[in-house]
């Protein structure tokens, strides 16, 4: 049993985590009947430099990161194809910034509800790490930009 026991030990110390990516106030913006997309934010650290590569939810038909700049007075919406984590430092994902947008919404999002996201991180060396998420909907008032046209 103590051989057993320090085996484990030894597996624990020698199989560092991926990541350990932490998922802070993760929310969804409401959405209205009929209305096809929506976006997700939060707040993302890591003790290690990962890559955010993939987000999926059972609520969206497509899933993507998108970066919004403002371009000559003109706000503009870009695919990324995933988000930086550094090392150490925290990445927000909010309204008016990178987030994520949930396209072909297949059901509408009402205030109160929780929509899970499995979110998909990617190391220096390739391995993957999925994180479940529960994202509470919030207002579409909220933040500085709204996704209604979207």
């Amino acid at each position: 049993m103590q051989l057993i026991s320090c085996l484990l030990l030894l597996f624990a110390v020698c199989t560092p985590a991926l990541a350990q990516v932490q998922v802070r106030e993760p929310w969804v913006r409401a959405s209205v009947p009929h209305q096809t997309a929506s976006a997700a934010y939060m707040q993302l650290s890591s003790p290690r430099a990962v890559r955010l590569v993939e987000v999926r939810s059972p609520v969206a038909g497509v899933v993507e990161f998108h970066t919004m700049t403002m371009d000559q007075g003109v706000m503009r919406m870009r695919a990324m194809a995933g988000v930086e984590l550094p090392a150490g430092r925290a990445v927000e994902l909010k309204p008016g910034g990178n987030h994520v947008m949930l396209m072909g919404l297949k059901r509408q999002l009402k205030v109160g509800d929780s929509v899970p996201l499995t979110l998909v991180v990617e190391g220096a060396d390739g391995k993957r790490e999925t994180i479940e998420v529960k994202a509470a909907v919030r207002p579409l008032n909220t933040g500085e930009h709204g996704h209604q046209g979207h």
